[in-house]
């Protein structure tokens, strides 16, 4: 098959063969000196556990793998550099040497991009000239590493959060360096994320661009005088209107709805997020946490005392952690939250006096009873852990209550001038409360207004979102539809590296393997193909390696299965289907598989995630994948580790 025209300029500029390790260029030298340029090599890339506590990676990086290896020479520049770099003494005919250097005779075979791989199946094989693919395998692995780990925490992400809940990456100012952010942006949306905030990532791999605005923007607003631009024409008729003189009609009708005070709302905020809704009216999605009213400072929904700490809805006073989000809205409402055994404060429940929220807080551990200034009535063990507590939720119902009703009335007025907006945006807070308090204003404001559409408003959420998050998050019961994660996401910082490995498996037809006193860093030599047996239920039951001479296994027919290292460890499994894992990408100077798209790539994460059992996928104690070896390759395995151990002496 030809290679797509404009597929070798399609490449990081960053990627070229000075991308590497000073050891590989004076290996080269060394193997060349030696007279090795005719040595044929097998190179194995693998890993050898899998990441974030996982039994499961997503292969990811091959089509930046292809195009680098399409791709490699030396330019003069290089050349001339590598002659002021290296060591003195090096000939001048290697430098020859290296100028003519290309790829052209570099066989790859790869696992398709975008499958479930596993610990010890060699993800790509690499053969070719000894020197050419040793020079690769830096590059290679810098490729591979990064690319599968973001790959594989996004799909974690994607699973925790369930099929109808979208993810956009929002991690570029966290992530490392600008080559870091565009790839985080790729792997995110190949693992199943839906957009990202990067617009270059956009650009360069066709990814939806997604985003809202900041807290810098509802705060360079401080009052209605500063709107320059208020009208705003009908979308169909084009009749003009004051955007600013509608919202404030709806805030008024609005207060008693939703039971909060005009003088509860920013003046600022208002005017902010009309002339937001101005500029873009079919696309209005506002951010609603930015001030606490009662003190007018722009807040992050956590008040100002420095022992206590909100942070997706946990208190921290005085060292003790306190769930704040053990709240249910009322009795016409879905919100329900996780209450936490383990805590004194187990159980909350909402009431409304003149609009203000109060909670009652039960300790079914102690009968002290305490009555508030407002008359609520409290079960504490502790006074001022407990003050504090009921402090922090109403601030928090007070900065979000004014950003709530803002928004409504601005999209009440926009739905006057014939648009829809698109929904809300909360940074901070108690994630699951807040979420299920705005649900049920949608829902309201829907039925009052006779808007239909109203109730299916968009809650996005950010704030330093992880794993755990998300979990905690389903298990109260939130109303979120979308959530904006960034620093943890892009930087995986559950594990920061993945650990591939490129390691030499045979040269010129002689298996090579390395030895270890831990078990895990001993290679499979030789020149093996890998198999994917599958159950009579459709799952993927083991990946089997075998030696490359032995006949493929058969559907329906018995295979004898082998722990590589340990004797004890074997099975006999009958494949109701059997997958070849490898296919030849790259061969005699040329692409012989199409290549996929993002797309494509993405539509293969998640079929093949499909394909897996679900208590390997699980995030608590998975179940390990089976790798197993065929039992001519355990036997070969065995017999080259004793003919290559040292044989002791005892005196």
């Amino acid at each position: 098959m030809m290679e797509e025209p404009g597929y070798s300029h399609n490449q990081n500029a960053v990627v070229q063969p000075l991308l590497t390790d000073l050891y590989q260029i004076t290996m080269a030298y060394a193997y060349w000196k030696s007279g090795k340029t005719d040595d044929s090599s097998v190179f194995d890339l693998y890993f050898r556990k899998n990441p974030f506590e996982g039994e499961f990676t997503i292969f990811a990086g091959l089509d930046e793998c292809l195009k680098f290896i399409d791709n490699f020479r030396y330019s003069d520049g290089d050349i001339e550099y590598l002659r002021q770099t290296l060591p003195e003494g090096i000939e001048d005919a290697f430098f020859d040497y290296l100028s003519e250097l290309t790829a052209k005779q570099v066989t790859v075979h790869a696992i398709e991009e975008g499958s479930v791989v596993f610990p010890r199946v060699p993800i790509i094989r690499v053969e070719g000239p000894l020197i050419i693919v040793q020079l690769l395998e830096t590059t290679l692995l810098t490729l591979v590493n990064y690319a599968s780990l973001m790959a594989t925490n996004a799909a974690r992400y994607r699973m925790v959060a369930g099929k109808h809940i979208k993810l956009l990456e929002f991690g570029l100012r966290r992530a490392q360096g600008p080559d870091g952010g565009l790839s985080a942006s790729k792997y995110s949306y190949i693992g199943g994320f839906d957009g990202t905030s990067n617009v270059l990532a956009g650009k360069l791999f066709n990814i939806p661009v997604k985003g809202t605005h900041a807290h810098a923007y509802i705060t360079s607003f401080s009052g209605f005088a500063e709107l320059k631009t208020r009208n705003i024409k009908h979308k169909e008729h084009g009749t003009l209107r004051d955007l600013l003189e509608l919202a404030i009609g709806h805030r008024n009708a609005l207060s008693q709805t939703m039971e909060i005070s005009t003088e509860e709302s920013s003046e600022g905020e208002l005017a902010a997020m009309v002339s937001f809704a101005i500029a873009f009216p079919d696309g209005f999605m506002a951010l609603v946490d930015t001030y606490d009213v009662k003190s007018s400072e722009p807040t992050n929904s956590t008040i100002n005392d420095p022992s206590t700490h909100a942070t997706n809805g946990i208190v921290n006073t005085n060292g003790l952690n306190v769930p704040i989000e053990n709240a249910k809205v009322d009795e016409n409402s879905n919100c329900e939250h996780a209450s936490n055994n383990e805590n004194p404060l187990n159980s909350c429940t909402e009431d409304r006096v003149n609009g203000e929220f109060s909670y009652n807080i039960v300790d079914g551990d102690n009968d002290d009873v305490n009555k508030m200034d407002d008359g609520t009535v409290h079960k504490c063990q502790s006074n001022k852990m407990l003050s504090t507590h009921t402090k922090l939720l109403k601030t928090v119902g007070k900065s979000f209550r004014s950003g709530l009703l803002n928004f409504c009335a601005v999209a009440l007025a926009l739905n006057d001038q014939g648009y829809r907006a698109l929904g809300i945006r909360i940074d901070s807070g108690d994630l699951a409360y807040l979420s299920c308090l705005a649900r049920e204003t949608f829902e309201k404001v829907a039925v009052k207004f006779k808007i239909p559409w109203f109730n299916t408003l968009t809650i996005v959420a950010s704030n330093d979102i992880n794993e755990e998050t998300i979990l905690s998050l389903n298990e109260q019961g939130h109303k979120i539809d979308c959530f904006g994660i960034g620093t943890h996401l892009v930087t995986c910082q559950r594990q920061p590296a993945l650990g591939c490995v490129y390691k030499l498996v045979e040269i010129n037809g002689q298996a090579r393997i390395k030895l270890s006193q831990d078990v895990e860093k001993v290679t499979m030599p030789g020149n093996k193909n890998a198999y994917r047996l599958y159950s009579a239920d459709g799952h993927a039951l083991i990946d089997l390696l075998q030696k490359d001479s032995e006949d493929a296994p058969k559907v329906g027919q018995k295979v004898l299965c082998r722990h590589p290292f340990q004797e004890s460890k074997r099975a006999y499994v009958i494949p109701s289907r059997v997958e070849p894992l490898y296919k030849v990408y790259w061969k005699e100077g040329r692409l012989t598989q199409p290549r996929a798209t993002l797309e494509q790539t993405r539509d293969k994460v998640k079929r093949s995630l499909e394909m897996l059992r679900s208590d390997h996928k699980r995030n608590l104690n998975p179940t390990p994948y089976k790798v197993a070896v065929s039992d001519d390759l355990y036997s070969f395995i065995h017999d080259l580790w004793l003919q290559n151990a040292p044989i002791g002496e005892l005196s």
